[in-house]
């Protein structure tokens, strides 16, 4: 056994070709409901979500890039703290695993990267905030903590949709958010 922190998986990046009918099917078919979308260079992301707790499970991704065989965007991993996530970090660096990229979404921080084959992973840790998706913006580990929750909140707070998490969960899921 490693020393290496836990992790579970918590959400999937799917490349679909329609994305209203993907929608449908998850929101008709499997019961998620719509908790983002917006636009990113030249498309649009849908974030879809059953669980009170989290923003999404599923983001609906148009547009597979060209020679691309996989319909998974990535598959993301969520850890317990940002302890955690730099450990992740400092790790993947150490074995120097290709495509490391550190980014600050406002609700969460990620480092994604590729598998040997090029299938993208992403580990996070939830931030205490909300703002409307898709946001990017880098992430420094070179900050501590404290700098990076103030990056963080600097980068977004003039958002209209700058908010707790804990509010914006009240706001989607109703009381089912306080159970």
């Amino acid at each position: 056994m490693n020393d290496l922190p836990q992790w579970t998986v918590n959400h999937i990046g799917l490349f679909v070709t329609d994305i209203e009918v993907m929608k449908d099917f998850y929101t008709d078919v499997m019961g998620f409901q719509v908790t983002d979308r917006g636009p990113v260079a030249d498309t649009e992301l849908m974030f879809l979500g059953r669980d009170p707790t989290d923003h999404h499970q599923i983001v609906l991704i148009p547009g597979r890039p060209e020679g691309c065989y996989n319909v998974v965007n990535h598959i993301a991993l969520r850890v317990e703290s940002m302890a955690d996530l730099r450990r992740y970090h400092d790790h993947l660096v150490e074995k120097d695993v290709d495509g490391i990229d550190t980014v600050d979404h406002g609700t969460v921080w990620s480092v994604y990267f590729h598998d040997p084959e090029g299938n993208r992973l992403e580990f996070y840790v939830d931030t205490p905030y909300y703002v409307a998706q898709p946001k990017r913006a880098p992430l420094d580990f070179a900050q501590d903590d404290a700098a990076i929750d103030r990056a963080t909140r600097d980068r977004f707070g003039e958002d209209p949709s700058f908010d707790t998490i804990e509010a914006w969960r009240l706001r989607m899921f109703g009381s089912e958010a306080a159970e």
